[in-house]
């Protein structure tokens, strides 16, 4: 695959072949399929100057940048690694890239080759605007954002402080619309943290519970406690939630108290709090029952938040390119999962996530119709035109 996407790198393709070509290489985590590489040659071509970096565990990543002249900094960031499919359900196969009734079919095609596709097509006619720009553009993809994201975008924003590189702005590429294109742009993430609570207590026969301690019995005061949790930092938009996902009592006879039992949840918590906070106050809550418990906590992800600026405002600026294109504002959301964004915002990179409808993100039948993608390809030229012009 990685030959024949070579093979296809110098004559022009629409955005949608971009996106059949991507679709059609398989690359689930960790591989890329040689879809970096062919990036890098289109980007390559463009002027950008290319850095392919081999990480651990198999994954790739790819920093281009092509420097305009003195000026802010913008990176489009994002994934082509995609999570597995089989063929059952499909109405093509998954890495086919077959379009059906306008709509391009494929793992992948949402989440979110079509944001690379797009941007692509958006990034060939940026550069080839008889206008002048100033500034300097960055693009940062990896191919370890669907598993652990230990070694991809977490690896890249190192990279790029060691180097002394400080972004002004990052446009991530998720899929973040809803019923339309550009209804929807995330401007932060809440955080996640799982959690692990062993519960001890002292077995004994469920004739003489006045000789035991039932951990069951102290798990469901503890699950009781951890649903009554009040988040008072929480802010408009971004609300904390806290849900229990599972409750082992290791005994298999009915007549004998358990001695252990384990809670597991897990906590999409406001960029009110960092993690370490979220576990101080869990634990302090718990504090009465602190001799029987053992707290493992588990993937930690910080939160991230994009406010409005001043001056030189980002969201301002992707919220104006969305009218632009579609004659309509889009929503401001903190929801849904961790995004690699959070690698990437400080206090002076301002992220925002733009992309195509998330609907059938990691579904049977994943796709973005052919509409959709020219106007999030419209989109993404307004903002990167709007950014580097020289004013």
């Amino acid at each position: 695959m990685a030959q024949h996407l070579a093979s296809i790198a110098n004559y022009p393709l629409t955005t949608v072949e971009k996106l059949q070509k991507l679709i059609q290489a398989p690359s689930v985590t960790p591989q890329d399929s040689g879809t970096l590489s062919w990036l890098a040659t289109r980007l390559y071509e463009l002027d950008f100057e290319i850095l392919l970096l081999e990480e651990e565990q198999g994954v790739k990543n790819l920093v281009a940048r092509r420097c305009f002249s003195d000026g802010p900094s913008l990176a489009f960031a994002g994934h082509v690694d995609v999570v597995p499919a089989s063929n059952k359900g499909w109405l093509a196969a998954p890495f086919s890239g077959d379009i059906i009734d306008g709509c391009i079919i494929g793992r992948g095609a949402a989440d979110m080759k079509g944001g690379i596709a797009a941007m692509l097509s958006a990034t060939e006619r940026l550069c080839t605007k008889e206008s002048e720009f100033e500034g300097t553009f960055y693009w940062l993809l990896t191919s370890d954002e669907e598993g652990e994201a230990e070694y991809g975008s977490k690896h890249i924003a190192h990279f790029l402080a060691s180097r002394g590189i400080t972004l002004d702005a990052c446009l991530v590429g998720e899929p973040t619309s809803d019923k339309s294109v550009g209804d929807t742009i995330k401007n932060g993430r809440r955080g996640a943290l799982s959690g692990r609570v062993q519960v001890s207590g002292k077995a004994g026969h469920v004739a003489y519970p006045e000789n035991t301690l039932n951990a069951a019995h102290i798990a469901g005061e503890i699950v009781t406690a951890l649903t009554q949790l009040v988040w008072w930092k929480d802010e408009p938009g971004s609300k904390t939630h806290l849900q229990v996902t599972g409750i082992t009592v290791p005994n298999i006879v009915d007549n004998l108290v358990p001695s252990e039992c384990e809670i597991t949840f897990n906590i999409r918590y406001s960029h009110a709090y960092r993690s370490d906070s979220v576990c101080q106050l869990v634990e302090s809550m718990l504090e009465k029952w602190k001799s029987n418990l053992q707290f493992v906590w588990e993937r930690p992800c910080e939160p991230y938040y994009t406010g409005e600026k001043a001056q030189n405002c980002f969201l301002s600026l992707t919220e104006k390119a969305i009218y632009q294109a579609t004659g309509q504002y889009p929503s401001l959301s903190t929801s849904g999962g961790t995004s690699d964004g959070r690698f990437f915002a400080s206090s002076h990179t301002q992220v925002i996530e733009c992309g195509v409808r998330n609907h059938t993100i990691h579904q049977v039948n994943e796709h973005v119709s052919i509409a959709d993608l020219h106007a999030i390809e419209e989109i993404y030229l307004n903002v990167l035109t709007e950014f580097f012009i020289k004013h």
